[in-house]
């Protein structure tokens, strides 16, 4: 550099000015070139964790609802293997039966219907279904006659406490 400055420094300051153009175009292209290679590098993943629910569908007859001692309630106790420790401390269980009034449709349990107020339990290994009088109905419920179906879904979870 000092040829060339001593070259060019009889007073013309457009030679300086093209140097240092030249210079300023090798580091925006050295910059644009660790930049470039910065960004290729990086590689975008989608991380999809699938966990899915798993849905359990059984009909259950009339002759697997049972009274109780007062005959206030009707119990279904259906065996489901599926129904784990964990599904039962941390993870999701959804209940539904057949609507009432509708046979091609299901509903979600909890629910009242006509003075009968329908509930579930689950527990390790299964889950049992009641078919109780409801706080302002005047009579007890009536036993199935006809075959229900029931759908209990699973729906997996973590636990992040």
């Amino acid at each position: 550099m000092g040829k060339w400055w001593a070259a060019n420094f009889n007073g013309s300051r457009f030679a300086l000015i093209i140097r240092n153009t030249q210079i300023m175009k090798k580091l925006l292209l050295i910059l644009l070139c660790t930049t470039t290679l910065g960004l290729v590098s990086c590689k975008k993943d989608t991380i999809v964790q699938e966990t899915p629910n798993r849905t359990i569908i059984i009909t259950i007859q009339p002759n697997q609802w049972l009274p109780s001692t007062n005959g206030r309630t009707f119990t279904a106790e259906i065996n489901i293997p599926e129904i784990d420790a964990l599904n039962v401390d941390i993870e999701g269980i959804l209940v539904y039966l057949d609507h009432p009034v509708n046979q091609s449709s299901y509903i979600q349990l909890p629910y009242v219907y006509e003075g009968a107020s329908y509930s579930y339990e689950h527990f390790e290994g299964g889950i049992a279904i009641d078919i109780q009088r409801s706080t302002f109905a005047t009579e007890n419920p009536t036993k199935p006659t006809v075959p229900i179906r029931l759908k209990v879904v699973l729906i997996p979870s973590q636990d992040v406490t």
